[in-house]
């Protein structure tokens, strides 16, 4: 019996607020979760398909959620050469059924990011580093995905509190903008405690 022939990939782009990010968003599940590749050597040894893309002269990182990647490229090219070639890369190398990200690289960027997050909520600050994140989770995350990236809170430290952008919010010229006026606000009011927002360079 032959197997059943897997739906064509589906692809479409979606401009990011980084000029220098576009989401390509798939009708299939690429990873389950978070994945964010921006140096070469974790790509050469967790994902396959963001080492390919990697590979390509033009491509600076990868980033994977749930059925979307988001691609930032180098400076020098311009979308208008490149948008086309890369859409036909992932529609290509999906249908051929590459693999994405390799077992186990869940269980990598959780004891990598552990071993952060055990200092984040020590000390008598610890109750306040918790309120924030939850309010960072709840409030920031949905919307920074709808525009391919994510914000990850870091540490909390004598009223300033350190986050680190991802995916197209990486090196965004806006996010500098959405993290002082919109997340330092908000936080400023509901976490009195607070006093700024730093983004801090993964």
């Amino acid at each position: 019996m032959e197997a059943a022939v897997k739906s064509p990939v589906m692809l479409y782009t979606e401009q990011t607020p980084n000029p220098e990010a576009l989401k390509y968003v798939t009708n299939r599940l690429l990873y389950r979760g978070i994945a964010d590749f921006k140096e070469a050597e974790l790509a050469a040894e967790w994902s396959p398909m963001a080492n390919s893309l990697m590979e390509l002269p033009y491509v600076k990182s990868v980033y994977f959620n749930n059925n979307y990647v988001t691609v930032t490229k180098e400076m020098n090219y311009d979308w208008a050469e490149i948008m086309l070639k890369l859409k036909e890369f992932i529609k290509d190398y999906l249908e051929k059924g590459g693999t994405v990200i390799k077992d186990g690289f869940a269980e990598y960027w959780e004891e990598r990011t552990a071993a952060d997050n055990a200092s984040q909520f020590a000390g008598e600050d610890g109750d306040i580093a918790r309120k924030i994140k939850e309010l960072i989770d709840t409030y920031v995350k949905p919307a920074v995905e709808m525009d391919g990236g994510n914000i990850e809170f870091k540490a909390y430290d004598k009223g300033v509190v350190y986050v680190t952008m991802q995916g197209s919010c990486s090196g965004c010229p806006s996010s500098t903008v959405t993290l002082k006026a919109g997340i330092e606000g908000m936080l400023k009011r509901m976490v009195p405690e607070v006093t700024e927002v730093v983004q801090e360079m993964a």
